[in-house]
């Protein structure tokens, strides 16, 4: 994986074959995934048909752990479950892989304890990722209720980026691991803010992004509909960017974030819902839009930056009846807040990214993988290597990231083509 392991997640694996209850508290962004998965998949490769349970609070981060298992190479066999698709094709694809490890949301993973499609008895381990956003989520009794369902497992685990007093309500006695006293996330983290003249903040972001550039800044608001009015504010002044909030379909949901994570868009506005799960190779900016109303909230958003050992910079805009003095209280360890001075002069205009998004109609199910992809775009496609971008396999649709200048002439190249034989759809996701 091209990766040195730090202090806590080689702490964390001697822990975890020690230990039957474990807590691992450490701040967002320090790699807690990995931390538990590869002493994880470790010791499923020892076992034949024994399962372990990963619950997560949304279906991105669910994804995204089933992404860092296969990134393992480790030939364990890994599946997500979550709601908004049928439950019934689920247990088909069950069936089908008999998955060694099980990554789901809380409801959807007690859906199918209680249907028998995952055999209780089978369960060694089971493991709470992001248990203070379960918390905040309201998947508290969910979660009780898989413990209890769950008794005779051999190994439970939490992992958390804040500390809670519920987690001796799931485990009276565990196992501390307590990362959450080291301020070198903070370190790497500079806090600046812009003082916007009119409540209606829209103006001043406008302005702000044009600054920026071509740097990638995921914009966070408190409300679904200010999502909706921020973004399309921002495409009425050129911008490119991607949307998020928990009221838009699953399959926009994954397309939008596609198009972010793979540079085809360098602005994601969203709520909260972006703040946790997401582990994107390198967020410039983090800005709030709408101030965060507590430490967890500042925390989390936050925490999409300056990840791993990688920099970052946080932007609060301040309107004329806010004072950044509350935000800076909400932590006794935020570094200094001061005016923002743009890092270079700003564009007049808004930049496109280069990349573009392209849909193909087939997945992982039609046995597709990213080689095919690349293999095609390049042979029939007629692109480079150098046009062509992150590539993204899914169950039954993949995105692949192209050259902008290139968009036009590959989709004339691929009318009417077969990628390893099969007919599908071609289109770019407009902007």
């Amino acid at each position: 994986m091209n990766i040195t392991l730090t202090a806590m997640q080689l702490d964390a694996a001697q822990a975890f074959r020690k230990e039957k209850n474990l807590v691992l508290l450490s701040p967002t962004g320090t790699g807690k995934t990995l931390a538990y998965m590869l002493p994880l998949v470790e010791d499923l490769k020892k076992r034949t048909e024994e399962q372990a349970l990963v619950v997560v609070p949304s279906r991105e981060l669910a994804l995204q752990t089933v992404g860092v298992s296969k990134e393992t190479g480790s030939g364990v066999r890994c599946m997500a479950l979550y709601g908004g698709r049928p439950a019934m094709e689920e247990h088909r694809r069950m069936r089908e892989m008999k998955p060694q490890l099980v990554v789901g949301t809380p409801g959807r993973l007690l859906d199918h304890l209680h249907q028998g499609n995952i055999e209780g008895s089978r369960i060694h381990t089971i493991i709470i990722d992001e248990f203070d956003k379960c918390l905040e989520m309201g998947f508290r009794r969910e979660m009780s209720e898989l413990f209890f369902l769950l008794p005779d497992v051999e190994r439970r685990m939490l992992l958390s980026a804040t500390d809670k007093e519920e987690m001796t309500q799931f485990m009276p006695e565990y196992h501390l691991m307590n990362y959450l006293t080291t301020d070198e996330p903070e370190e790497r983290l500079a806090e600046f803010y812009v003082t916007s003249p009119t409540k209606d903040k829209l103006e001043t972001l406008g302005q702000l992004l044009r600054q920026l550039g071509q740097q990638s800044s995921i914009v966070f608001v408190g409300y679904r509909e200010s999502v909706e009015r921020v973004s399309k504010y921002l495409k009425e002044q050129g911008f490119c960017l991607s949307m998020l909030h928990g009221g838009m379909e699953q399959r926009d949901r994954e397309r939008q974030l596609f198009r972010f994570m793979s540079g085809s868009t360098n602005i994601l506005v969203s709520t909260d819902l972006a703040s946790r799960g997401l582990d994107i190779d390198h967020l410039d900016n983090v800005i709030h839009y709408h101030l965060p109303q507590t430490d967890d909230i500042r925390t989390h958003r936050n925490g999409r930056t300056a990840r791993w050992d990688k920099e970052g910079r946080v932007i609060y805009i301040v309107g004329p009846e806010e004072h950044i003095e509350a935000v800076t209280s909400l932590s006794s360890n935020s570094s200094p807040c001061t005016t923002f001075t743009p890092p270079h002069e700003g564009d007049a205009e808004a930049i496109l990214p280069r990349w573009q998004t392209l849909y193909i109609g087939k997945g992982r199910k039609d046995k597709l993988s990213r080689g095919d992809i690349m293999g095609f775009l390049c042979k029939q496609g007629g692109l480079s290597r150098e046009d062509v971008g992150r590539i993204d396999v899914m169950d039954h649709q993949s995105y692949a990231a192209i050259s902008r200048e290139r968009v036009r002439e590959t989709l004339l190249r691929l009318r009417g083509q077969k990628i390893k034989g099969l007919r599908t759809i071609f289109e770019v996701i407009r902007d």
